[in-house]
């Protein structure tokens, strides 16, 4: 097996790096599908080497998502069921075609236990996953879809934050779906912050042509709100 420039493989020991392909192998998956349907997260863990794929949530009465996240290359899945042994209840779908190395779970949780290498890597990763959700519920029970989309912009442009490239050939449906909204309401806000040349909107890429604009109608938005 290739090995893959990731950060959870930079500065790993040699001999653990080759623990890692040893007992994993690359899976694939096509945009658009939905894999793990079943109890396969229950009995294997994954590292994204390439692609998107996200994680949602989905209400079958009303057919709303909300996306909880959305995996690039290092980020792993699933923590939770990894940690309590318990099916956690969310779907996924491709973005873009992946890559992922599939884990045995039981090999992970070993190293959980007695790897120092693993586990530094791990639980930092942990803990910038539960302060994304917990800034994810903040956000929607404390700002509006402008502000929340107006943040966003401003995340992506940083290229020191995990949001950065994260918009890059996300459509505008899957845009609404992180905002915890509709796409029509997001084209508004779009087509608004166009008119202001604050951005370029092309059908797939977002470009920032004034950031200081966009920074002060974000400040001008959260004074408003105080």
């Amino acid at each position: 097996m290739k090995k893959y420039d990731i950060e959870i493989f930079q500065n790993l020991e040699e001999h653990f790096e080759d623990e890692y392909l040893q007992y994993g192998k690359v899976v694939s998956f096509k945009k658009k599908e939905t894999p793990f349907m079943l109890d396969e997260l229950n009995k294997n863990f994954y590292i994204v080497l390439s692609g998107k794929i996200k994680t949602f949530q989905l209400n079958i009465e009303n057919s709303k998502e909300l996306t909880l996240s959305i995996y690039r290359k290092g980020d792993m899945f699933d923590v939770l069921t990894l940690l309590d042994g318990k099916s956690h209840d969310v779907l996924y779908e491709v973005l873009e075609r992946v890559e992922l190395l599939e884990l045995p779970i039981e090999k992970a949780r070993e190293w959980l236990k007695t790897n120092e290498t693993f586990n530094k890597h791990f639980f930092p990763y942990v803990a910038t996953q539960l302060r994304r959700q917990e800034e994810l519920s903040s956000d929607l029970a404390l700002y509006s879809t402008s502000e929340r989309l107006s943040k966003l912009l401003i995340q992506n442009i940083n290229p020191k934050n995990d949001y950065f490239q994260l918009l890059q050939n996300l459509s505008k449906t899957e845009i609404a779906k992180l905002l915890g909204t509709v796409r029509h309401v997001v084209e508004r806000h779009l087509k608004e912050l166009e008119n202001n040349k604050v951005i370029e909107n092309s059908r797939k890429n977002i470009y920032i042509k004034d950031i200081e604009q966009l920074l002060d109608k974000n400040n001008q938005l959260l004074s408003e709100e105080d």
